[in-house]
């Protein structure tokens, strides 16, 4: 098991407009997709920052601060050394595009998720 890289950060907030202005405009990152209520921005090494209004209820359990997402190599591998570790994960795993990803909640109380990318 190795985990690579930071692949993904989310943030939820009241204040959506000024973030994402402040990401698109400030920051000048490149808005992959928007929706009511989200947007996605992808850098360019393909990390992927997604900002979420209060309204979007499948981040509810977001809490206060940013989650992290981390990389690994063997999503399977790596989810059951954690289940056996006594980590909490948040609903069951995910899949878009190939790609495998499922939150959870550190021994610290945050949210953070794991992805393997297809």
């Amino acid at each position: 098991m190795a985990v690579r890289s930071l692949v993904w950060m989310g943030v939820r907030t009241a204040h959506l407009e000024e973030t994402v202005a402040f990401y698109r405009d400030v920051m000048r990152l490149d808005v992959a997709r928007e929706v009511s209520n989200a947007v996605w921005f992808r850098l360019e090494n393909g990390t992927e920052l997604h900002v979420y209004g209060l309204d979007d209820a499948d981040h509810e359990f977001f809490g206060a601060g940013p989650v992290v997402g981390l990389e690994v190599d063997d999503f399977e591998a790596t989810r059951a050394r954690m289940v056996a570790a006594g980590i909490e994960f948040i609903g069951e795993p995910q899949q878009d595009g190939g790609s495998i990803w499922n939150h959870y909640r550190g021994p610290d109380g945050n949210v953070y998720e794991i992805m393997e990318r297809g």
